[in-house]
């Protein structure tokens, strides 16, 4: 079996492979401060959670934009799986031409998130990450990585907004039934999820326009994408695993 790991700001995501079935998806908090034998306990805990044996894996893939846990996750699983992960980074065969100004500066997640979608979905496409950052990525006709847009994440955003104003409250985020809120916490889930909805709407059209061809796939991923993009006038495919079947990839790919 292959374990997958993807270690984002907020949260790392893990999902373990058996072939080409994904047996399960989990997630905990990023911890800076864990060493690698908390993090390893967590592992385990979890393998045995979902009645996956810690000794039956025959790899293990991790992205990483948290530099400082890269090498502590890596270690946690060496220690309790006994494989010794692909980081991906530099020196990784990706299959996938990169057009940015300073390749080895992608972050490995939409790496990750740009290989899967390539190999899932027509081309060209965008992939929207809505994660503690949201980024969107464009995959050209013939698979090359043409760039991406980066903007505050929505936790960020309604952090700020409360942080930042004496009346208005902290809120959960829901779609509300009104664009036109009657009360404060209502306002406030219209301005975010319309506003955010809008948004993604526009940087695609934007994206598409300046990529000069009819975008075939809009895929999004990322925790808070599931409810928001509902809300966006563009067809938009979700899947919540895209990153982690992007690593399954590319951990073939070089084993190959």
């Amino acid at each position: 079996m292959l374990l997958t790991i993807d270690i984002g700001n907020t949260n790392i995501t893990m999902g373990v492979y058996d072939g080409d079935r994904l047996v399960f998806v989990s997630r905990l908090a990023t911890d800076r401060s864990r060493t690698p034998d908390q993090y390893a306990v967590e592992f385990k805990q979890i393998f045995d959670l979902y009645q996956t044996p810690h000794y039956s894996f025959d790899g293990a893939a991790i992205s990483s934009v948290v530099p400082e846990l890269s090498s502590t996750v890596s270690e946690a699983v060496k220690r309790i799986t006994g494989c010794k992960p692909m980081i991906l980074g530099p020196g990784i065969k990706t299959g996938m031409n990169i057009l940015i100004d300073n390749p080895a500066q992608l972050g490995a997640d939409l790496l990750a998130g740009a290989v899967g979608a390539a190999n899932l979905y027509p081309l060209p496409c965008l992939v929207i990450d809505l994660g503690t950052a949201s980024k969107i990525s464009v995959i050209d006709g013939n698979g090359a990585f043409c760039g991406c847009t980066i903007s505050p994440g929505i936790g960020i955003s309604l952090d700020a907004l409360s942080a930042r104003t004496s009346q208005l409250p902290n809120i959960s985020l829901k779609t509300p039934t009104h664009a036109i809120g009657k009360n404060s916490i209502d306002s406030m889930q219209s301005g975010t999820v319309f506003g955010f909805a809008a948004m993604l709407d526009g940087l695609c059209e934007k994206l598409e326009d300046e990529l000069g061809d009819r975008v075939m796939t809009t895929v999004a991923t990322g925790g808070l994408s599931k409810d928001l993009v509902k809300s966006c006038k563009r067809d938009i495919i979700y899947n919540g695993e895209l990153i982690l079947y992007g690593l399954k990839v590319l951990y073939e790919k070089n084993k190959k």
